[in-house]
């Protein structure tokens, strides 16, 4: 009776791995390999970093030599205008509080050439409050002066 258990139980055993295998999904006998492209991707991504890295560089210095800063980014010091004299030196006119400084900077050094009481600029004379347009000569008015020039009624003649 033992010996007819154990027939039994592997016969079921059988029949349920063949039942389990039919079920699976199968592997194709012939996968396609897998490409590796080693040194053409890794030069692909490389040049790839490269570029955009330069690119960051080349705006920050763009940035930089053209003073470009945000606004109100230093209330107590503000550069009122720079002039180069040499390949490497330039004057610097600096407001600090009420007064100009005349800066002259070289490769490692700077000295104060002259000190003169700060003027009003024209631009805050002129720009009103909150926008940074000059009042004068904006494209919005220059517009509308030569809209109302084209709806003037024409004089009676």
């Amino acid at each position: 009776m033992k010996r007819q258990a154990l027939k039994l139980a592997a016969s079921l055993l059988t029949g349920v791995s063949f039942g389990a295998a039919a079920m699976l999904p199968t592997v194709p006998a012939a996968a396609e390999p897998v490409r590796a492209y080693g040194a053409t991707g890794m030069l692909q991504a490389g040049l790839g970093l490269a570029l955009v890295l330069a690119l960051i560089f080349l705006l920050a210095w763009a940035a930089r030599r053209l003073g470009l800063q945000p606004p109100g980014s230093s209330r107590l010091l503000k550069v009122v205008a720079s002039a180069m004299v040499g390949q490497r030196e330039r004057v610097v006119v600096v407001e600090i509080g009420h007064t100009w400084l005349v800066l002259g900077v070289a490769a490692g050094q700077v000295r104060a050439l002259h000190t003169l009481p700060a003027e009003p600029s024209s631009e805050a004379v002129a720009a009103p409050p909150g926008n940074g347009f000059t009042a004068e000569g904006t494209f919005a008015e220059k517009l509308l002066a030569s809209l109302h020039k084209l709806n003037k009624p024409g004089k009676p003649g």
